[in-house]
């Protein structure tokens, strides 16, 4: 099959190729792979979530926290994000060379979003091209966009959401909508944006999805020159070839989160790297662990797996004997107000037996039982909370009012912050959250990657160029 070729686009006032470095949080994508990408005439994204920072010789300022509240841990976050992502930015805007363009990455959803994206802003004028935003509805984008002059590309998994952002707010500021993200909610790496009406074990195909997007663009006024970026799958843009010049959709881009993972740029320790050449088909798992309550994808290893096993080890009950909850539990809770089914009763005594001996409640009336070591990490990391989320399943956290969700802290999920830090900075894999897309299993099958490979990112983009 004859491949059609990209032609470059323009944006932010300058011609880059329609590649987009997908951002991905925790420091996963940082200067050197985000300002390699621009310097290879795409579109680089710097994540500013948690981004880090470096001391006077170059090593990574590890992110403690002192305060005693929440509270105040909560705002050290925030300074951190900010120092961070500056740094980030400036670095990448250094190697980028003033080729390609820098974006930067935020989740609506993490704590303090607002303040760490307008701190970022504010210390690197001229620098951002754009800001990249999902997780959540992020009204607020397109007046902090125009407030700081950078485009805005919303990252959006439907047709309905787009419609809700422009119709409450981004048709004031169109001037400065840089693109609209489609990020498919089964494909991608990370948190996605699946809907309650959609089935997670039912991948819909993007191309009716993408062109309904481009359908309410038009019927909007959005103009033509807005890309949709293709994120979530992407591999080969061969494969992709009947989306390249077609009048349906109009004018595309692709977005690429899991491959430049494995470049020698990319920061990601070299146990992840080395990981990511042993995926198989199924290995990456769409699931809802998170704290945030969104569905996202990682790598189906130890740490997700204990966590799939922690969920099937629950049983409901009630506090007073009711319907078929006959029996009081007599494992793992202290008082008697725990009735529940007779055949829950003999599987909590089972648990018990195997050693799950701790009983804690959850959010929805049902019981997870754990080891006394697993009840001891899910409280410390609860107590150890710095607000990382503007809602957190996990600890009750809420970055605002309050400052409580007002419902019961959930050990069916765990610390995310934590769990990522620990990936990035070089803890071991196993105990830890690995996010990538699913498509990383063609590492291991494409000849690029043969004979232990690992191209530069201008390698890398060099080769997406030829639709392989």
């Amino acid at each position: 099959m004859n491949f059609k070729g990209l032609k470059p686009i323009v944006y932010a006032g300058r011609e880059v190729w329609p590649l987009i470095e997908g951002g991905k949080g925790v420091a996963a994508t940082n200067h050197a792979s985000s300002g390699a990408w621009a310097a290879a005439g795409g579109i680089g994204t710097v994540s500013a979530v948690n981004a880090d920072s470096y001391d006077a010789d170059g090593n990574i300022i590890p992110q403690v926290y002192h305060g005693a509240t929440r509270k105040d841990r909560h705002q050290e976050l925030i300074e951190y994000g900010i120092a961070g992502g500056v740094e980030q930015v400036r670095r990448a805007w250094e190697i980028a060379g003033g080729k390609g363009a820098i974006n930067i990455n935020v989740l609506w959803e993490m704590g303090g979003a607002q303040a760490v994206l307008e701190g970022v802003l504010e210390k690197t004028r001229g620098m951002v091209s754009g800001v990249t935003c999902g997780a959540g509805m992020p009204y607020k984008l397109a007046e902090i966009a125009q407030r700081y002059n950078v485009h805005y590309l919303p990252i959006v998994s439907s047709a309905r959401a787009f419609r809700a952002l422009w119709k409450r707010s981004y048709h004031k500021v169109a001037e400065l909508l840089g693109a609209v993200v489609y990020e498919d909610p089964w494909r991608a790496g990370g948190h996605n944006g699946l809907s309650n009406a959609e089935d997670p074990t039912k991948p819909e195909d993007p191309y009716p999805r993408v062109k309904a997007l481009r359908e309410t663009m038009r019927a909007e006024g959005v103009s033509e020159d807005v890309p949709i970026v293709m994120a979530g799958g992407v591999w080969a843009l061969r494969e992709w070839n009947d989306w390249i010049d077609n009048p349906e959709l109009g004018l595309v881009a692709f977005q690429f989160g899991t491959r430049p993972l494995l470049t020698q740029e990319s920061p990601i320790p070299q146990a992840w790297k080395d990981l990511l050449r042993t995926i198989e088909p199924g290995d990456v798992l769409l699931h809802r662990f998170s704290p945030t309550g969104f569905y996202s994808s990682a790598v189906r290893n130890p740490f997700l797996r204990s966590l799939e096993e922690r969920s099937h080890r629950q049983i409901p009950y009630s506090r007073v004997e009711a319907g078929e909850h006959t029996v009081q539990l007599d494992v793992g809770v202290k008082g008697r107000n725990f009735w529940v089914a007779p055949r829950d009763l003999e599987r909590a005594r089972g648990w018990a037996a195997q050693g799950f001996t701790e009983a804690l409640k959850t959010p929805d009336d049902t019981v997870v039982f754990v080891t006394p070591e697993e009840r001891n990490m899910i409280r410390k990391d609860q107590t150890d909370c710095m607000g990382c989320l503007s809602h957190c399943g996990f600890s009750s956290w809420k970055d605002h009012d309050d400052y409580t969700t007002g419902r019961l802290a959930d050990p069916r999920s765990f610390c995310i912050q934590k769990a990522l830090q620990g990936a990035i900075h070089g803890e071991p894999l196993d105990k830890n959250l690995v996010f990538a897309g699913h498509a990383a299993y063609r590492f291991k099958t494409d000849p690029f990657y043969s004979n232990n490979f690992t191209p530069t990112v201008k390698e890398l983009v060099d080769r997406i160029l030829t639709g392989d």
